[in-house]
């Protein structure tokens, strides 16, 4: 809990400063005395660090990328490729570039390539949007200096910009990369699986799906914390395989555990399991922004759109069921789409009650006293027990007369489906959400804030959820720099949310890394595996 406390507290900080298993896994490559073998239960797809806005996919890249703020073992804000910044007024930040730092193809690091990343990043494509103002205006005051201009104050300005990747304007513009490749572009051609970083390690080769080699960056700029030569990652997306490949020593590392078996792992006399809890809130979600569902047998009309359908759906859903027996206790129930822990007045809210008596009376009162057929989106490899949660929910909903084909499917398939341009393609699913700013202004904007079908607006609000006055707050939160104000402002969008049952927030999930004893790594609460703090002994 303490890294997530020291996390909210350095944004507070902010606030107040501001008035920021294939073969090549089991041998066809021999371990060197410094390789790191890491298994995942998904992959890792297209390089483009602008494509998704996934905490596994920013994790992974920022091994290979910088932003120009980083975050240390505790998740406090840190100097990156900024080493230094100041506010000369309340609208005009300045920040100072490292001098001296190269990019892996040698190119140097000059406020070029930061004036081309703040354009890129706001392109058409880009899933990172709401990492930098859309009306900042970024200015080069010479090679290693960089203002940036806002029209409104932005407390949380700099709360982001960990994972807002700078990237090589030359290089990029060379290799056809000037705009972001989509994470829902199922084509996205040879560029997309390139990387050219300031980090500490550089991508070696990369088969999507297979094989992923990471080699050091010698020329890094930073001290090196790490004593590894290389890391070899391979996707794994059974679970017991994936424990198998560990127990056996054919990796070092797997993420996640699956909660049934870290009593095998943790007992095994060459292997331990990293515990803790988690900033990321698993969710469910429905559409309600299109006059009828695809997948559902109701016709000329959406159920979703009635919040009592919404709430019978939340009363639905035994939560401790879940806990104890999908999650085995490794889960915190949480009564909104934020940690516990990131927002000051959460112990205020309740979760609504699992009542399936109360929630038949709901689907009764809206018109469907027998139920309904829907259709419902999960990912079966991105969070832990993801797929069993959704079975659980489904037989859950059952019980009120809910019938719901499941389709789940692998995160990259998943995710190309849920975010598909035009309307996005789902009527009701299963997210996760860790706040990258630690913030509820992060969480407000991206999962809650209203969309057209065109996709603008909340960029993860999947559902098509709108409400103007939720809109309205989230714009007046992002520029309010009294904490007492900003908190009120929040807690009245949460009670918003909350009352029209906008989602079904689940629970905070719990870390589970497994590894060789041999290996020593940290675990942050955000949940990003960092190679650059591992080491092989």
């Amino acid at each position: 809990m303490g890294r997530k406390i020291a996390g909210a507290r350095s944004l507070r900080a902010a606030i107040i400063a501001a008035t920021a298993m294939t073969a090549s896994v089991t041998g066809a490559t021999a371990q060197e005395e410094n390789t790191l073998r890491f298994a995942f239960q998904g992959t890792l797809n297209a390089l483009d660090p602008y494509s998704l806005n996934e905490t596994f996919t920013l994790g992974m890249l920022g091994n290979v990328y910088e932003g120009l703020t980083k975050r240390d073992e505790d998740l406090e804000i840190i100097p990156g490729l900024a080493e230094s910044w100041e506010m000369l007024e309340p609208l005009h930040w300045r920040f100072h570039l490292r001098e001296d730092v190269t990019f892996a193809n040698g190119n140097p690091f000059t406020a070029d390539d930061v004036i081309f990343s703040a354009e890129r990043v706001r392109a058409e494509n880009s899933d990172m949007k709401t990492r930098i103002p859309a009306d900042s205006e970024w200015v080069k005051v010479d090679d290693h200096t960089v203002d940036v201009k806002l029209q409104t104050p932005n407390p949380i300005l700099i709360a982001e910009w960990d994972t807002w990747y700078i990237m090589d304007k030359e290089w990029s513009e060379e290799n056809g990369l000037t705009n972001p490749i989509s994470a829902r572009d199922t084509n996205p051609g040879e560029a997309a699986y390139m990387a050219n970083g300031t980090g500490p390690f550089q991508i070696d080769s990369h088969e999507p799906g297979v094989k992923t080699i990471y080699t050091v960056n010698e020329d890094w700029w930073g001290e090196v914390e790490h004593n590894l030569d290389q890391v070899v990652f391979t996707p794994i997306a059974s679970d017991a395989t994936r424990v198998a490949a560990l127990l056996s020593g054919d990796v070092d590392l797997i993420e996640p555990v699956p909660v049934q078996d870290i009593s095998r792992v943790d007992s095994n006399p060459d292997t331990d399991v990293l515990t803790g809890p988690e900033l990321r809130v698993i969710h469910l979600g429905f559409n309600q922004i299109r006059d009828e569902l695809p997948t559902s047998d109701v016709e000329g009309e959406n159920p979703f759109r009635d919040a009592r359908v919404r709430k019978a759906f939340y009363q639905a859903i035994n939560i401790d069921a879940i806990k104890t027996r999908v999650m085995r206790d490794l889960a915190t129930p949480v009564p909104l789409l934020i940690a516990n822990e990131l927002f000051a007045d959460s112990g205020e809210f309740e979760r609504w009650p699992y009542d399936p008596d109360a929630a038949k009376e709901l689907l009764a009162e809206a018109g469907y006293p027998d139920g309904f057929t829907v259709g419902m989106d999960c990912p079966n490899d991105r969070y832990v027990n993801d797929e069993a949660i959704c079975q659980a929910v489904v037989s859950m909903l059952a019980g009120i007369g809910v019938n719901i084909d499941l389709n789940a499917q692998p995160k990259a398939q998943y995710f190309a489906k849920v975010l598909a341009p035009g309307g996005y393609d789902t009527d009701f699913f299963l997210l996760g959400w860790t706040p990258s700013s630690f913030d509820s202004w992060n969480v407000l904007t991206n999962l809650a804030t209203c969309r057209d079908e065109s996709g603008a607006g909340g960029p993860f609000n999947l559902g098509g959820y709108c409400n103007e006055e939720v809109d309205a707050l989230a714009k007046d939160i992002v520029v309010e720099t009294d904490i007492e104000k900003r908190d009120a402002m929040i807690k009245q969008a949460y009670e918003i949310l909350t009352s029209e049952t906008s989602h079904i927030p689940l629970h905070q999930q719990s870390l589970a890394w497994g590894k060789r004893s041999n290996v020593d790594i940290v675990q942050r609460s955000d949940n990003q595996v960092l190679f650059y703090w591992a080491q092989v002994h």
